[in-house]
């Protein structure tokens, strides 16, 4: 069976699903989440600055990230286990300013998103996972942000349920510490 490559839209601007292109046989299966060649051909221009991944147990949210200054576009998949992604546009421009969208990335499925600069991302784990980051800027610490998972001006309903339940939640001490979205609109002007 062939998957061919597959970009939509969605209602943020520059955030794109990507279906990947994926052969599979009785070996397995073999999965090309990226050409740049693909991506100009339909109309993305998108180059990559460096690579990493996440390995994540299940009930672990990582939250609502992104970079200060030099932000970083990510094509973001995940290639084994299941996790619910979530962007934020933080864009005070954009017409979809403050919304939030979902995607159940799967590793079985290979799909994948790309987020644009100036967005918010993170994801709860709802099976263990490995998660593949492809990001267009290299990451500096010195930038390094966020906002807290449970913002209530932003109001992601994260299904907790599909956890156990919010006692189930593993968190890392830095996501229990990020700001609330009004601290962040009060202290950056770029966003």
């Amino acid at each position: 069976m062939i998957q061919k490559w597959e970009f939509h839209e969605t209602e943020i601007n520059g955030l794109i699903q990507v279906t990947p292109f994926n052969a599979e046989d009785v070996r397995g299966c073999f999965t090309k989440d990226y050409s740049r060649e693909i991506f100009e051909a339909n109309g993305i221009p998108y180059e990559l600055a460096e690579v990493f991944y996440t390995t994540s147990h299940k009930g672990v949210i990582r939250a609502l990230h992104f970079q200060r200054v030099k932000q970083q576009p990510k094509l973001v998949r995940c290639i084994w286990g299941h996790v619910w992604d979530v962007v934020v546009d933080l864009r005070r421009d954009s017409p979809t300013f403050k919304k939030w969208l979902s995607f159940d990335l799967i590793g079985e499925k290979h799909n994948e998103i790309l987020v644009p600069a100036g967005c918010a991302h993170g994801y709860l784990v709802l099976e263990d996972s490995v998660v593949s980051y492809k990001c267009a800027e290299k990451f500096y610490g010195e930038y390094d942000d966020g906002i807290m998972w449970n913002d209530p001006d932003i109001g992601i309903a994260w299904p907790l349920e599909l956890i156990g339940g919010e006692d189930r939640l593993i968190l890392a001490d830095k996501d229990k510490n990020l700001q609330s979205f009004a601290e962040l609109m009060m202290h950056y002007a770029e966003f």
